[in-house]
């Protein structure tokens, strides 16, 4: 039986992952049809401060949909972050919530420093 609940901390943790993708997702300017474009992939990247080229971003589509579309659809976005494949997007994305989470860390006053600690 203990087979099982594995199974089920997987599914849940995948449950919470497919939530954050989702969130994240949504933060992107979606077009009409609920995709990301290109433009959608510039300023988003531009928010994270890291503002790419016309030709960088068609990369990161083409890497992601394999060149099949323009756009990115949530399916192709929730491939990517789960597939292997280490999407540019992908990685400026984890980059992304590392830095959030080292900023959301308590800030309470530095621990003081001995005077043994000094070099």
């Amino acid at each position: 039986s203990s087979s099982v609940t594995r199974s089920t901390s997987t599914e849940e943790e995948l449950s919470d992952k497919l939530e954050a993708f989702k969130k994240k997702y949504m933060e992107f300017d979606l077009n009409a049809q609920g995709d990301i474009d290109m433009m959608g992939l510039k300023r988003m990247l531009e928010k994270l401060g890291a503002a790419k080229t016309h030709l960088e971003l068609k990369k990161m589509i083409t890497e992601v949909t394999g060149g099949v579309s323009e756009t990115i659809c949530y399916r192709d976005f929730i491939r990517m972050m789960l597939g292997k494949r280490s999407a540019i997007l992908k990685l400026i994305l984890m980059y992304e919530e590392k830095a959030k989470d080292s900023e959301e860390k308590p800030s309470g006053p530095p621990p003081k420093k001995i005077i043994s600690d000094l070099p």
